[in-house]
């Protein structure tokens, strides 16, 4: 696994032990954050990448310009994982990596972000509770990407912007703030 695009561009990540982990595919990684950058919604912006795992999603955000990438999982090694990736890539970044259950982390955290990062395991069930409590926490027109295995309900303050399949993973990218490109009468959905 390695560093899509950026200023780490091509540098190899390491990934955490254990079989809960499982890591975006480089491809998936790759259309997702051309995605955002189409949206313009990467280059200096604060970052949460939430059940983290290896870190690979908030590097690669901190390699395309982020101006700051918060970090957050529950698990030892996937912390070790995440701050050898951050070592290792030299992103320009500000970032900030926590230990901790993502929904306790949210419930006291008072940090507010540009775009979130959601890539829980594929068993993860507490979609409802996660939504909700990042959903205010979005700035203006800010993103939230969701990666499973299945399909998410968003609550009403998210707004589909993107739907894409790629093999077994699926991908929403939802909008808080009224995008431009999205018409009445579209179902949400950017073209």
């Amino acid at each position: 696994m390695r560093v899509v695009a950026g200023s780490a561009r091509g540098r190899r990540l390491v990934t955490p032990a254990g079989r809960g982990v499982r890591p975006t595919t480089d491809r998936v990684r790759e259309a997702v954050f051309n995605a955002l950058q189409s949206l313009d919604a990467i280059r200096g912006a604060v970052v949460l990448d939430l059940f983290a795992g290896s870190g690979a999603l908030g590097v690669e955000a901190a390699s395309r310009g982020a101006a700051s990438v918060t970090f957050v999982d529950a698990s030892r090694s996937a912390i070790e994982a995440v701050r050898a990736n951050l070592a290792s890539t030299a992103t320009l970044a500000a970032t900030n990596v926590h230990r901790a259950d993502a929904i306790d982390w949210l419930a006291h955290s008072t940090n507010d972000f540009d775009l979130v990062l959601l890539d829980p395991p594929y068993e993860f069930d507490r979609w409802p509770e996660v939504l909700g409590a990042i959903a205010p926490r979005v700035t203006g027109a800010g993103y939230v990407v969701i990666e499973s295995n299945r399909e998410i309900s968003m609550p009403a303050r998210l707004r589909t912007a993107r739907d894409r399949v790629y093999g077994s993973t699926f991908v929403r990218i939802a909008s808080v703030g009224a995008d431009p490109r999205l018409s009445p009468g579209d179902g949400g959905a950017l073209p």
